[in-house]
């Protein structure tokens, strides 16, 4: 299962989205602590080469280890195929890991030394912020260089999604269809018989504009379930039949309840 991360590209405080868009690379700080690719460091002596190269004079490990947390989770955590979101300004981009951490001596004075290979997606076209959920949101204000985004990982996925297919939801969108989506389940599961539904529909049909409805007692049902009357320009009155079905689990529904309505 491919993981997710969000990183802050901006090492010693400059913006190098650009430059990593380009080169196609994910870039971190922490340049003259080298030697942090070494796959046999524990954490402790990890942590100490961030703290001799960077924080020699603290007084404590905090500085030291909150770097060390972010240099662990871009060269030991990250992986190829995870997704990493690189917020910037009012978009975000997405990447797609695609190698191991590299670290490149020409590159230690502008602190860009640490980079991966990375598959940019969407065309490298950035992602407005309005189009992720509010918990990506959040996490992409972490004021932390890398942050884990695993959890988030389905709501990456569908931002990529939008953007491809063109689309940015709002929340009204969103709202909208998570309503129908409840309602439906409650006609499905909740407390709905056929008679019930077909006051449902009565009331639907009302909201609609019904001027008048009639359901058609069982004794006299022909086909037709109930009627509604609809104004049309304001003075013709058109009279509409409506065949209801209710959808049971138990006992399934038979052929020939089909074959009505589609002849209906």
């Amino acid at each position: 299962m491919s993981g997710g991360f969000v990183l802050r590209i901006a090492p010693s405080g400059i913006d190098r989205v650009e430059e990593a868009l380009q080169s196609d690379t994910l870039i971190i700080g922490w340049a003259l602590a080298d030697g942090l690719l070494d796959e046999t460091l524990e954490w402790d002596e990890f942590r100490q080469i961030l703290q001799d190269c960077y924080y020699a004079d603290e007084s404590n490990l905090r500085k030291a280890g909150n770097a060390s947390g972010h240099m662990w989770r871009f060269i030991r955590d990250m992986k190829e195929d995870d997704l990493v979101v690189v917020p910037h300004g009012a978009e975000f981009y997405v990447g797609q890991v695609s190698g191991k951490a590299k670290y490149d001596r020409r590159r230690v004075k502008e602190d860009t030394a640490y980079r991966r290979p990375v598959t940019w997606l969407n065309d490298k076209r950035g992602i407005p912020r309005s189009a992720a959920r509010s918990a990506l949101i959040s996490r992409m204000k972490t004021q932390g260089t890398c942050a884990h985004a695993t959890d988030l990982l389905d709501q990456i996925k569908e931002c990529l999604e939008m953007a491809q297919a063109g689309e940015e939801p709002s929340f009204r969108e969103d709202l909208q269809s998570r309503l129908v989506e409840q309602t439906l389940d409650e006609l499905r599961c909740g407390r709905m018989d056929d008679f019930r539904f077909e006051r449902f529909l009565e009331s639907v049909l009302r909201g609609l504009g019904a001027v008048d409805t009639k359901i058609v007692p069982r004794r006299m049902d022909k086909g037709i379930d109930i009627y509604a009357t609809f104004l049309v320009a304001g003075a013709f009155r058109q009279v509409v039949g409506i065949q209801a079905k209710y959808w049971r689990p138990e006992p399934p529904v038979g052929a020939g309840v089909v074959r009505e309505l589609v002849l209906c």
